[in-house]
């Protein structure tokens, strides 16, 4: 198996932080600062990119262990699991084209060991990870006043901040695959 040398940047938050609406803004940010973009997110849930009816849904159904629909626009393999388990964010990686991306965005997947961002917010009641996460590389909060970390602490309602911030670390050079251990989770 191949190891992507893309750089490998997770944003890990209790449920209902904000994850996607910040990389809903972030994506945007760093496309214009020339950054191709490559996204993984976790789900917790089943879930189906086409509908019951569709060609595809049907011959997936039926069998088909990969399914792959393509057209002009985009294309979508969709690979059952043979036996339910948490996704490998090691595998998923692996199926990503590194000559289509210049770094790889993840939300979730906050067990795993590779470099994030936590989003904290202190009035959501849940306690911070990165006194327990060392791959925690920063924290964006709304609340900068309630840590007491030595890691950088980024607004959380500044996206351009954090894009900048992303930038830095990208170009820095100090995220060498061998920094992601996805294969020992916590």
């Amino acid at each position: 198996m191949t190891t992507s040398t893309l750089p490998l940047l997770g944003f890990a938050a209790w449920s209902g932080t904000g994850k996607t609406t910040l990389l809903v803004q972030l994506i945007p940010l760093l496309r214009a600062r020339g950054l191709r973009i490559a996204m993984i997110k976790h789900a917790h849930h089943a879930f189906d990119v086409d509908k019951p009816g569709k060609d595809s849904f049907e011959l997936r159904k039926a069998g088909a262990a990969q399914m792959l629909i393509a057209s002009r626009h985009r294309f979508a393999l969709m690979v059952d699991a043979e036996e339910p388990q948490e996704p490998d964010l090691r595998t998923l990686v692996e199926h990503l084209d590194p000559a289509r991306s210049d770094l790889i965005l993840v939300e979730g997947f906050k067990s795993e060991c590779f470099p994030k961002i936590e989003l904290y917010r202190p009035s959501l009641s849940q306690p911070p990870l990165h006194p327990d996460d060392p791959d925690i590389i920063a924290v964006a909060t709304d609340a900068p006043g309630s840590l007491n970390t030595p890691l950088p602490i980024l607004d959380l309602n500044n996206p351009e901040a954090i894009a900048e911030f992303i930038l830095d670390w990208a170009r820095s050079g100090t995220h060498p695959a061998q920094q992601y251990r996805a294969s020992t989770q916590r």
